[in-house]
């Protein structure tokens, strides 16, 4: 799948292009504002003309007045406060630059004159009570920052992030009011998709996929994720995943999100084309874009542990149509496959644990693997075992907890010191607490575990 494809970014929702459509259908009265002195002759003049230009003559008028068109627009923005108005100012703008990519650079020119920055104009917007205004600016600032000469950077960029991450994180906007009415559910549905969308396109360039990450933002499109969104929130998610996955450096990152394990949980549920069609060009960004050899293994590894293969040879009976499903599918179906037959047993145990998706594969309950392997724990400064206790302690599903509690007990069992370990690292109160737990099968597997840390000599 072309990264160009996350153009489609811009298209706005359902409800948001019938309100805009509903906006541009209500014509201002320019006139009065002159009158009221308002607005200067030369912007009431300016704005007249614009609004009834057609496509061609408004490329004229962008090539031959630009400044002048950006001069007029923030003017009107900043002495009109009148919110049916406003909207109406911003979906022009809108609507202009959506004609006419070039468009943000009349902005970014204006703004350089006077020392600011294109984007300054609409970021205090973000704060205003109405959806529709705040929505429409959150859009032109994504547009400038994507298609303008300049980078987004600094405070404006962390303020611009911190907004979508908040209207991403309180996702209820029940009995807002967008334009005039209490907005429904759908509509509030249809805002927040607005605010993934401007993520969406943003993350198109390499630049902000960095900046998004440092500010915590994939931890907020997992949360979103883990939370089961609908469907169009999900796959805007999706798809910022395979953007972020672009970028070889941020592969190496993602890894410790487990975006793997979600995604193959939606894979496995989705009835949508599009949402498999952007887990599986995910996927293939993660094991394909990865700059480290052992990150990339790691990424098989997980797919293995979370049984994608099995769920990509299920979609190839279907014979998807769809060139893009097709030639990810024969990508990944390869990958997996070489990635299978050099599987050793400790690389599928590795995988298991840092899944955090325990069961009782025969590694467990394997005498001679814990024998060749329990010292294999120690490596890396514990960081296996240390994913054991994390378990322990964490978990809310009682199988984990069972064989993470059985999985310290065989290597104390078969590693020396392996109860000093284990203490050190504060498994022994966990196990004696689990020893009460509500499942018989933790309350067994933590005995037993205990008796092993118990016993001096094997």
């Amino acid at each position: 799948m072309d990264i160009r494809g996350a153009m489609d970014a811009t298209v706005p929702t359902n409800f948001i292009a019938a309100k805009a459509a509903e906006v541009r259908a209500n014509k201002v009265n320019w006139q009065s504002y002159l009158q009221g002195q308002m607005i200067s002759g030369e912007d009431c003049e300016f704005i007249k003309k614009f609004e009834v230009a057609h496509s061609e003559q408004k490329q004229a008028i962008l090539t031959n007045e630009g400044q002048q068109c950006a001069k007029t627009f923030l003017n009107l923005m900043a002495h009109i406060s009148k919110e049916q108005t406003v909207q109406y100012i911003l979906t022009m703008i809108d609507d202009t630059l959506e004609e006419n990519h070039l468009g943000v650079n009349i902005f970014s020119d204006y703004a350089k004159k006077t020392k600011n920055t294109a984007w300054s104009y609409f970021l205090p917007m973000l704060n205003r009570q109405d959806l529709f205004t705040v929505h429409m600016a959150a859009r032109i600032i994504a547009k400038l920052a994507v298609w303008g000469r300049d980078l987004m950077e600094g405070r404006d960029l962390n303020y611009y992030f911190n907004w979508i991450k908040v209207q991403l994180s309180f996702r209820k906007l029940h009995g807002s009011r967008a334009g005039t009415g209490t907005i429904s559910p759908s509509e509030s549905s249809q805002y927040v998709q607005c605010v993934a969308c401007c993520l969406q396109m943003m993350l198109k360039v390499n630049e902000y996929r960095f900046a998004w990450v440092e500010a915590d933002g994939v931890n907020c499109i997992m949360a979103v994720l883990s939370n089961k969104c609908d469907f169009q929130l999900q796959y805007h998610m999706i798809f910022c995943i395979w953007l972020l996955a672009f970028s070889p450096q941020l592969c190496e990152q993602l890894h410790r999100y487990n975006v793997v394990p979600a995604l193959s949980d939606i894979l496995q549920e989705s009835i949508r084309v599009k949402v498999t069609r952007t887990i599986l060009a995910a996927f293939r960004n993660l094991l394909e874009k990865s700059a480290e050899r052992e990150t990339h293994q790691e990424y098989a590894l997980a797919m293995i542990q979370c049984k994608v293969l099995k769920q990509l040879e299920n979609l190839d009976q279907q014979k998807y149509d769809d060139e893009d499903i097709a030639d990810d599918l024969k990508f990944l179906l390869k990958r997996l496959g070489k990635s299978v037959q050099d599987l050793s047993s400790f690389d599928e145990y590795s995988s298991e644990l840092k899944s955090g998706r325990l069961e009782w594969s025969p590694v467990h309950k394997s005498e001679k693997f814990w024998k060749e392997n329990a010292v294999c724990l120690n490596e890396k400064n514990y960081k296996l075992l240390k994913i054991l206790i994390r378990l322990l302690e964490k978990s809310n599903d009682p199988q984990v907890i069972a064989v993470a509690a059985h999985d310290v007990g065989e290597y104390v069992r078969h590693y020396p010191h392996g109860k000093r370990v284990i203490e050190e690292l504060g498994g022994k109160q966990l196990l004696m607490s689990h020893m009460y737990h509500k499942d018989q099968l933790v309350r067994y597997n933590a005995l037993l575990a205990v008796q092993k840390l118990l016993v001096h000599n094997w």
